[in-house]
């Protein structure tokens, strides 16, 4: 639970700097595309994180499949 506790706070204070500079938000996104993060995709409960990953190999599998035809 203290996890969960201290992830929160973390969350807290990412939004009050977002609020006291919007620049922030776009130089992570911008950092984020450039490096690729894809823990950000799978946040949330384990269900969400099953289904995203189902998702990603799927897209992942039909794209090779139209590649090598």
């Amino acid at each position: 639970m203290d996890i969960k506790d201290e992830q929160d706070k973390h969350e807290k204070r990412k939004r009050e700097e977002y609020r006291k500079n919007p620049m922030i938000n776009f130089a992570d996104s911008v950092n984020r595309a450039q490096f690729g993060d894809l823990r950000g995709l799978t946040q949330g409960g384990c269900l969400n994180q099953i289904i995203t990953t189902v998702i990603i190999i799927v897209v992942l599998f039909f794209l090779f499949q139209f590649i090598n035809k």
